[in-house]
């Protein structure tokens, strides 16, 4: 099945599920990313799964109610355990290190679409937004819209998104249905606090038109970024949200030509298909 991608032209993106036969035979041959070490270097693999959380999420900030819930809940408790043994397991400059091979990049993103019943959701994220400095919650923001959502962490990841968004963002920010949400994530405290003196700065590098979709946020991420593919915190990463905050596409580090296509004509896909289920 191929859907309508702008006028005239044909988006031939298959409507399939990740890890079906064809999808996986078409993504089984790859080439090895950019910035590699030596030839025995293993090349990439492909994104093999949805990423995202399982439970629909609410947009709410974490109370202590619901932290004490959380500790008396044992499954809760045995999954922290186990994220907390793993981050142990990890030198102080592993997530650096990672960044000689391939640039970071740990997989490539698929060519297909996660097909909706297998997709999972993009959790909440809280931040301020960047005009207003007020509090708004990434649950509120993409209901209704087809949203390309971009995390940042670092100068580089800022280029990396950047290489994913930027044809996309060029086709379609004109469309009201479409919004492209971004997330200065600073998870450690200090920098989160010298980003804060630096807002005004941000403001000037940001075109104004997306300042209101542009969030400062502190939250930790720990627990989600597994979840999310978030194994990296110095490169960028972009997920595709449609209007029921599920994560149909994802992409890392530094873009590939196909990569970059791939999310333009998915994004397209989406976006047709919102506004003929509007319109209907």
């Amino acid at each position: 099945m191929f859907a309508l991608l702008g006028a005239g032209r044909r988006c031939r993106v298959p409507l399939r599920a990740l890890g079906q036969p064809p999808a996986a035979q078409r993504w089984g041959s790859t080439s090895g990313g950019e910035g590699t070490s030596g030839p025995a270097e293993a090349p990439l693999p492909l994104l093999q799964r949805p990423l995202g959380v399982t439970e629909r999420p609410q947009a709410h900030t974490k109370s202590w109610e619901d932290t004490r819930k959380e500790l008396m809940d044992e499954e809760t408790r045995l999954k922290q355990r186990e994220h907390l043994l793993k981050e142990a397991s990890k030198g102080y400059f592993t997530d650096l290190n990672a960044t000689r091979r391939h640039g970071g990049k740990s997989w490539i993103a698929p060519d297909v679409m996660i097909r909706e019943d297998k997709a999972l959701y993009f959790p909440n994220v809280t931040g301020s937004r960047l005009d207003t400095r007020e509090q708004a919650h990434t649950t509120d923001m993409c209901q209704r819209r087809v949203s390309v959502i971009a995390m940042l962490s670092t100068r580089m990841s800022e280029v990396h998104v950047k290489g994913f968004v930027a044809p996309t963002n060029a086709q379609y920010l004109s469309n009201p249905r479409y919004q492209y949400i971004q997330i200065n994530l600073q998870e450690n405290l200090l920098k989160s606090w010298l980003v804060s003196l630096f807002l005004a700065s941000i403001a000037r590098s940001v075109p104004r038109e997306l300042h209101p979709t542009y969030l400062v946020s502190s939250q930790n991420m720990q627990y989600v970024r597994e979840a999310l593919g978030m194994t990296n915190k110095h490169v960028g990463y972009v997920y595709l949200v449609d209007e029921n905050l599920k994560v149909r596409w994802a992409g890392c580090a530094d873009a590939k030509a196909e990569e970059t296509r791939a999310l333009e004509q998915c994004t397209g896909v989406l976006i047709n298909r919102l506004e003929k289920k509007i319109k209907s």
